[in-house]
């Protein structure tokens, strides 16, 4: 069965910081390009950072450039994302996913994780 379980969300205070995890589990975890997606309270779903599926590239969204560090263990098919610096915009339902990037704007996604969510108060 295809997984990919997010953990390390929770609430923080303004300015500072939290590490997500994405376990995945039930495909071939470095044949596929990895991403973090978030959902904020009446927003439409937005693109957060994505790595290669070897590394190969990463991008960032603009909001979050700077601030956010995306990475991945393949040996542990394991994604993290590193917030530093978090603001209350940042506050929303943070998902994992799994497929392949087309350009730093598009992705098809195969699998996506549950979401685990991040509260940033001031």
């Amino acid at each position: 069965e295809v997984q990919l379980v997010e953990s390390g969300g929770g609430l923080v205070q303004l300015g500072g910081s939290l590490r997500l995890s994405c376990l995945a589990s039930g495909f071939t975890f470095d044949d596929y390009d990895i991403g973090w997606f978030r959902q904020a309270p009446g927003k439409e779903r937005e693109g957060v950072s994505y790595i290669g599926s070897r590394y190969d590239s990463v991008f960032t969204s603009n909001s979050v450039k700077g601030r956010f560090t995306i990475s991945r263990d393949n040996a542990n098919n394991t994604v993290y994302l590193q917030m530093n610096s978090l603001k209350p915009e940042d506050t929303a339902v943070y998902y994992c996913a799994a497929g392949t990037l087309l350009s730093e704007t598009e992705a098809v996604v195969n699998y996506w994780g549950k979401g685990t969510l991040v509260t940033v108060s001031s």
